[in-house]
């Protein structure tokens, strides 16, 4: 049977304008060099690929694949998740978002260039062969995460309404495509959890592009059953991302981090084995959800370097590969069966 591909690591938190790490073939090598061989390629950055172009033309796909094929290495998909955050945002986060989208750009006009931006991606992944599109929801409801003061009646359900109005027609053309659109359930974003991820699947009438990229960190950060989700969710989920994530409460600070820096919060992301996220649970029940894409590192962590974390992450997930079985263990012990001797083991004949 197929098995869970890796392992793969998305490129954004080693990006710098630097060797190894400042072009596709020089931090190709140097991911390729650690052994991973799949890349999750940030759709936002042009220093690794020309998004415009990928929309566009497939010799250039061709191309860009054989580029990656020289040095060992697949892309596994392309990530978006600026340009979802971009989608749809609150008033109040416009400052802090400037420097995912151009400048000045407001309102409608910025909200057209995002979906622009997402539907090149849908059209790129195609042209690449790939089949799912990490990305964030956006948000126009965070700033009311805690009930207080009360939400007015209705006023979740218009977000949603609207949130999926946005996306509708991306998710059309995803699905048109072959794609799905994987949404990262990530604080800052409208779909955070399984909750909210139900209601914009409702608010999109089940569609079959509204899937998940799992990423256990930011459900045990929430303190919320992250093998569980895999167990009610498993067949939306489409990408993976493996992060590691701590939760240490303590008399000062607790789940909503007392706004200190990531190093003094209670929950802390974590280079992959210095955590607590139970690993061989989460391959295990995926493996056992059907899910054979890649494993991809997402690397961040207050406390290691990247360097040592990257260096880390390729053998990590290597161990956490499944070769799922297409035998029984105990297949050696079966015997032929039939209706009447059935019948005879219950003490029926």
């Amino acid at each position: 049977m197929a098995s869970m591909k890796g392992p793969a690591v998305l490129l954004a938190q080693f990006m710098r304008d630097e060797p190894p790490y400042d072009t596709l073939e020089n931090i190709g090598g140097w991911v390729a060099d650690l052994g991973y061989k799949g890349i999750q390629i940030p759709a936002w950055d042009p220093r690794t690929i020309d998004l415009d172009q990928a929309a566009e033309s497939v010799a250039y796909c061709d191309e860009y694949r054989g580029r990656l094929a020289e040095l060992g290495l697949q892309v596994t998909e392309l990530a978006t998740h600026l340009q979802g955050q971009v989608l749809a945002m609150h008033p109040a986060y416009e400052a802090g978002f400037e420097a995912f989208h151009p400048a000045g750009l407001q309102g409608a006009e910025r909200t057209a260039w995002a979906a622009d931006q997402l539907m090149k991606a849908i059209r790129a992944s195609a042209n690449l062969g790939l089949s799912a599109i990490p990305s964030f929801s956006g948000g126009l409801a965070w700033h009311m995460i805690y009930p207080w003061p009360q939400r007015p009646a209705g006023v979740i359900d218009a977000a949603f309404e609207e949130l999926a109005t946005r996306w509708r027609p991306l998710l059309d053309m995803a699905r048109d495509h072959g794609c799905t659109f994987a949404y990262e359930l990530h604080p800052g974003s409208d779909l955070y959890d399984g909750a909210t991820f139900e209601m914009f699947l409702d608010a999109t009438d089940g569609h079959p592009a509204v899937c998940i990229n799992y990423d256990p960190s930011h459900f045990l950060l929430q303190q919320l059953d992250y093998l569980d989700f895999i167990r009610r969710y498993g067949d939306r989920i489409t990408a993976f991302h493996v992060k590691d994530a701590e939760f240490r409460p303590d008399g000062r600070v607790g789940v909503y981090g007392g706004y200190q820096s990531w190093a003094g919060r209670a929950g802390r992301f974590r280079s992959l084995g210095d955590g607590q996220v139970d690993f061989t649970g989460v391959f295990t029940l995926l493996s056992e959800a059907g899910y054979r894409s890649w494993a991809v590192l997402e690397w961040e962590c207050c406390v290691k370097s990247p360097e040592q974390g990257a260096a880390e992450g390729a053998p990590f997930i290597s161990r956490h590969l499944i070769d799922v079985a297409d035998v029984a263990f105990d297949d050696f012990a079966g015997g032929e069966t039939d209706p009447e001797s059935n019948r005879r083991l219950l003490g029926l004949s």
